[in-house]
């Protein structure tokens, strides 16, 4: 039995800018709890949305009838060490499972910055890190187990409902629960990292060899200046030169979260010292380089709360989306107090991955809780839209199903299984009937 926890129990994301008041909050402890939960939803006629971590900025794990938390759902680990395959309750934590695979001398490739995440959450939404070499976490997905809109489970291979793992591996929560899910991996490495700050026009010039050059590369521009901060981080042989236990809480506690957090309460309450707060945070992070397991160099602390919008681009059109930025910037009619990131990954071939059939480049436009954004963000969805961008499941965006269905050859293929697999859209919500569509296809809202 799936337990229940009382009607009140409320629902918000991270950012604090979604919310939800679900009428049950389910917890199955088993499969067969989830099985549950689904058809009973579905003879119900209620909608049921399985909800992560909160870590996405959309409504897309927004609930609208029953919400399905997954922290609870056991089902067996599985390391097998000399195939690098783990298998792990789609619940998890991106977290407890790098802590996993240390244990068994094993690491993901490649990881985003932040590791609150659920596995099932990281994976529906496309989320990525950084790397020429590297496609989305998605990528990394070897098999999956999927309960569908009508309780059937289904366990996909690439022998077995390839077609399924083809689609669900980014699958937004629209074809089913995710309950658990085996990833390829690797033997556990060490990064070192180099940060050091420079001018954005020096970094733009030598990007292609720098991208070229390391296995992880991104950086961040800082708005009303012509500076940028570059991290880099290349797979090392040994663990020598660890970051000293004060410089990592100077740096990642201190400045990068207590200070700037200052910074921007001060930003929020007084906009016109925005341009210099800025300009001094872009050197307040000055150079360092250091060692260290793979996960711990990839992921840092967030507790500065902001909400973001991200575009996958294809490579070449940085330049010109990055001076139409600036233009954006210097033109708002308010401040904007947080960095652009700029990432890059490889092509795949996953449905409706950002980066489906094409190398990418990420640009990631932020802005502090409780300061506008939304004329900011349209305004760079407009250009981004316009140079073939894509837009991330999980951060910002107004595109609906009309407007992505020419952005993602396999789109109408994502529609048809989505049919079949949930034609009562028992997981359905706002946010993926305006992506998606909300009546299954040759039928009429």
């Amino acid at each position: 039995m799936a337990a229940t926890a009382p009607p009140t129990t409320a629902w918000s994301n991270w950012a604090g800018n979604q919310h939800a008041d679900p009428g049950a909050v389910l917890r199955p402890a088993t499969v067969d709890g989830v099985v549950e939960a689904v058809r009973s939803a579905g003879a119900a006629g209620e909608r049921i949305r399985p909800v992560g971590s909160g870590h996405s900025f959309t409504p897309i794990a927004r609930p609208e009838g029953r919400q399905l938390e997954l922290g609870a759902l056991r089902t067996d680990i599985r390391v097998e060490r000399s195939a690098r395959l783990v298998t792990v309750p789609a619940g998890m934590t991106l977290r407890t499972l790098n802590a996993l695979l240390a244990e068994h001398g094993l690491a993901l490739p490649n990881l985003g910055d932040i590791d609150a995440q659920t596995v099932a959450g990281a994976i529906s939404t496309g989320t990525h890190g950084t790397g020429a070499g590297y496609g989305c976490l998605s990528t990394f997905v070897e098999a999956l187990t999927l309960v569908t809109g009508t309780g059937e489970v289904l366990r996909c291979t690439a022998g077995q409902h390839p077609d399924v793992l083809a689609a669900a591996r980014v699958g937004l929560g629209a074809l089913g629960v995710l309950v658990e899910v085996t990833l390829r991996c690797v033997d556990a490495f060490v990064l070192r990292a180099h940060e050091r700050p420079a001018p954005l026009a020096a970094v733009l010039a030598e990007l292609p060899a720098l991208v070229e050059r390391h296995d992880h590369v991104e950086f961040y521009w800082f708005p009303y200046t012509d500076r940028v901060q570059v991290k880099t981080n290349d797979r090392v042989p040994a663990d020598d030169r660890p970051l000293p236990r004060w410089r990592g809480w100077l740096d990642d506690d201190f400045l990068a979260n207590t200070v700037f957090a200052g910074a921007c309460r001060l930003g929020r309450a007084v906009p016109a010292l925005a341009p210099a707060i800025s300009a001094i945070s872009a050197r307040a992070l000055t150079e360092r380089s250091y060692t260290g397991r793979s996960d711990a160099i990839f992921c840092t602390p967030r507790r500065v709360r902001f909400v973001e919008m991200e575009y996958g681009l294809p490579r070449a059109a940085l330049p010109e989306a990055l001076d139409a930025l600036r233009r954006i910037v210097d033109g708002l009619p308010f401040k904007v107090l947080f960095p652009v990131e700029v990432r890059f990954t490889a092509a795949d071939d996953i449905w409706l991955s950002h980066g489906y059939g094409r190398d990418s480049v990420y640009l990631a436009v932020h802005q502090y809780v409780g300061m506008p954004y939304e004329p900011y963000f349209r305004a760079f969805e407009r250009v981004a839209t316009e140079l073939g961008g894509r837009p991330h499941w999980g951060k910002l965006h107004w595109r609906d199903a009309a407007s992505l269905a020419p952005a993602y050859p396999r789109f109408a293929d994502f529609l048809a299984l989505r049919d079949r697999l949930d034609p009562g859209r028992v997981f359905g919500n706002g946010y993926l009937d305006r992506v998606l569509g909300g009546a299954p296809s040759g039928t009429t809202a």
